[in-house]
């Protein structure tokens, strides 16, 4: 490992006792999941070798703890600095843009493989260089994957994102653990009128209130820039979308059956006072 004379499973075991000062050899095991007898081994290398103590708990003589010795100490901290010059090589031949996706991609492993975790918490902050684009690709993929809506569905969110006025309209990007997870955008209607346009939520940042939370920035918006009200079109399949705009104070103004991809769809008027 690292041209040391240990093994990757010898050099975790150097890791572990690093940074938990002791451990019971139960529960090196339990994080490493080594078999009993291939851990003995390597503790006794490891012990032979002057890198760690071994004794009996205090607490339970049926139990030993192991501690890291100096020389392990000085050994864990040469294997950890080679790891990190390995690191540093590595990612020196990319450049930002590839670095910064090559950890998303490995954040994405992790959360895919890991199973459930603790939710990132969100930060909403406005829109950046290739936020616009990523509005319209997410909106193609989740709504064909999602509702079956194709090519034309794509276009005509390309066409709403293509009309906004930066200048004038705003919009919101939620990110949690660096990632785009939602949008909104308040655009300009007339001189009483603002609409509520492309809310979206990613399916894993989905059942904790960012939705609500983008709805209610983009009509506080609306409020402090002086319109008198707000509208914003929907389809009636978006349960979850519809059930925010009513918890946020939106009514259903009026309805009108459309096609889209092929599918009969209704589209839906909503309006709220402000």
């Amino acid at each position: 490992m690292h041209d040391s004379p240990y093994s990757l499973a010898e050099a975790r075991v150097l890791f572990e006792l690093a940074h938990a000062g002791q451990l019971e050899t139960g529960e090196l095991r339990a994080l490493l999941g080594l078999d009993a007898g291939y851990l003995s081994r390597i503790l006794a290398r490891l012990d032979a070798d002057g890198l760690i103590t071994r004794e009996r708990s205090a607490a339970d003589a049926r139990k030993q703890v192991v501690r890291l010795r100096e020389a392990g100490a000085a050994m864990f901290a040469t294997i950890d600095a080679r790891s990190a010059e390995e690191v540093e090589r590595l990612l020196g031949g990319l450049t930002e843009d590839g670095q910064e996706r090559l950890v998303s991609s490995m954040a994405a492993i992790r959360r895919l493989l890991g199973g459930p975790a603790p939710r990132e918490p969100f930060v909403i902050r406005a829109p950046r260089l290739g936020d616009l684009g990523w509005v319209v690709q997410r909106h193609a993929e989740l709504y064909s994957r999602e509702y079956g809506w194709g090519v034309d569905f794509e276009q005509l969110v390309a066409r709403i994102v293509g009309g906004f006025d930066l200048t004038r309209d705003a919009g919101w990007i939620a990110e949690a653990g660096g990632e785009r997870v939602g949008c909104v955008f308040c655009e300009h209607g007339d001189a009483s009128t603002a609409k509520l346009r492309l809310l979206l939520v990613e399916p894993a940042a989905r059942g904790a209130g960012l939705g609500r939370r983008l709805v209610e920035e983009c009509v506080r918006h609306a409020k402090q820039a002086g319109y008198e009200r707000i509208t914003l079109w929907t389809r009636d399949c978006l349960v979850s979308a519809r059930r925010i705009y009513a918890g946020v104070g939106f009514a259903l103004e009026s309805t009108r059956k459309g096609m889209e991809s092929g599918i009969e769809v209704t589209d839906e008027v909503w309006t709220r006072a402000l």
